[in-house]
């Protein structure tokens, strides 16, 4: 089955553009069996110098391995942790987002008596999602609990609550859109806007921080968000 890993890297200040450089040129992911998925930088609701770092691993991993084949032999890292996830609804396959974008790591832990409903609400909000906001939902992984790092992990909610915690990735044009998805217009807008919010309803611990995209194939964002 196919598998991800999602890495927290923290860069020495003012070095998350080496970093990513570092980690984009080397091949150590690749001579390990895994590919690079993504590098997101932070843009409101992280450090400035913490990097988001999607992996996947077609014959599976373990979070130790993963971990050694990203960093490699990448300097001007100050710390790393790292979880492996597994795809639910979401990604189908394993071509990487190329567009950028705004995009939205949110995490929930949810009670296991909830969990199908919250795939449920998912299923059933996501199409109207992107076509009334032209946005896009690249994934919903449930998290493995294989992870490194320490016993608590307030970004990801590691070590927070004892449900099923699951890593929602979504695209949203611009922050203009991030605002725009929040305030529905019209009966079928706001029909997915309680869907959402009921799927969030259901969740015991949710936090959402937004990032743009470094490995992409359009625009560079060089805005200084943080």
């Amino acid at each position: 089955m196919d598998q991800y890993a999602y890495h927290r890297i923290t860069a020495a200040p003012l070095h998350w553009r080496s970093v990513t450089d570092e980690i984009v040129s080397g091949d150590s992911v690749s001579l390990a069996g895994g590919r690079l998925y993504g590098v997101w930088r932070s843009q409101i609701g992280r450090p400035r110098d913490e990097l988001s770092v999607i992996t996947y691993w077609e014959q599976g991993t373990t979070t130790a391995a993963a971990e050694t084949a990203v960093i490699g032999a990448v300097g001007s890292v100050t710390g790393i942790s790292t979880e492996l996830m597994r795809p639910t609804l979401r990604p189908t396959d394993a071509n990487p987002p190329k567009r950028q974008g705004n995009y939205a790591f949110r995490w929930m832990s949810t009670p296991a008596e909830n969990w199908d409903e919250l795939l449920a609400l998912c299923a059933d909000a996501w199409p109207g999602f992107e076509s009334a906001y032209d946005s896009q939902v690249i994934g919903l992984w449930r998290m493995s609990e294989e992870r490194t790092g320490g016993p608590v992990e307030e970004a990801t909610g590691a070590g927070v609550s004892t449900g099923i915690r699951s890593l929602l990735f979504t695209r949203r044009p611009d922050l203009a859109m991030w605002e725009r998805s929040k305030l529905p217009q019209g009966p079928a807008e706001a029909k997915v806007r309680e869907t959402l919010s009921r799927r969030y309803d259901l969740c015991d611990w949710t936090t959402v921080y937004t990032s743009t995209l470094l490995t992409t194939e359009d625009a560079e964002d060089t805005a200084r968000w943080t």
